[in-house]
């Protein structure tokens, strides 16, 4: 149990809850002072970036073996993806109000932003450890690289066309129709590719970068090697 608690991952699992928690007290407080909830749909948004953190550590913890289980789980993760990034196009919300100096607003939707972020990448980076015992790491790289940009295309469906990731069964064959035009007529939807490619970019910077830090920070903790 001390072994547990002291692993690297609980520490960023409790450092992530403390930071949802500092997430709703902004929220809340801005509903005190203010008496308006405009921001209170921040916390679904934030509560659906959690879910692909559920499913990665359901995944490793219970060391799922099935081929067709991991599929499975790993396409509703997908689902899911987009909406850790997604809080970042929450800024859009972010204008000057009457009761309340835009400074404080942007905090709160920042601080949503990088706690939906932080959980998207942790997710992404136990997918990733659990793909890496079927292939090859250039593979899986390519792989993550692939989910990334997936999910920038899934963060254009749900900021400009309203989608959620439940519309796949709610309202399957609309949503088909909206992804599958785009990429029948690409030049007639120059905006949805040109979210979709520089989003994927700036995603994928951000994720290795949070890898390679991650990494490091590994190897520091590691007991070092000791000649005898």
């Amino acid at each position: 149990m001390k072994k547990f608690i002291r692993s690297p991952r609980f520490k960023m699992n409790a450092l992530l809850v403390l930071m949802t928690l500092f997430c709703f007290s902004l929220s809340l407080f801005r509903y005190y002072i203010s008496e308006t909830k405009v921001f209170f749909f921040l916390n679904w948004n934030l509560f659906l970036a959690w879910i692909p953190l559920f499913l990665s550590t359901f995944l490793l913890t219970f060391n799922i073996k099935s081929k067709i289980s991991i599929a499975v789980i790993i396409i509703v993760w997908i689902l899911f993806f987009p909406n850790s990034p997604y809080i970042l196009t929450d800024l859009f919300h972010l204008k000057a109000r009457n009761t309340i100096p835009i400074w404080y607003d942007l905090i709160v939707i920042l601080s949503y932003a990088w706690t939906g972020l932080i959980c998207g990448f942790l997710s992404l980076n136990d997918i990733e450890k659990l793909l890496s015992g079927y292939s090859k790491q250039r593979i899986i790289n390519g792989i993550v690289v692939l989910f990334l940009f997936i999910s920038s295309f899934g963060v254009y469906l749900g900021r400009f066309l309203r989608w959620n990731s439940w519309d796949v069964l709610n309202n399957p064959f609309g949503l088909f129709n909206d992804i599958v035009v785009r990429l029948i007529y690409p030049l007639e939807y120059t905006k949805t590719w040109g979210v979709t490619l520089l989003m994927g970019i700036m995603l994928n910077f951000m994720y290795f970068t949070f890898k390679l830090i991650r990494n490091n920070n590994e190897k520091l903790l590691e007991p070092e090697n000791t000649v005898r």
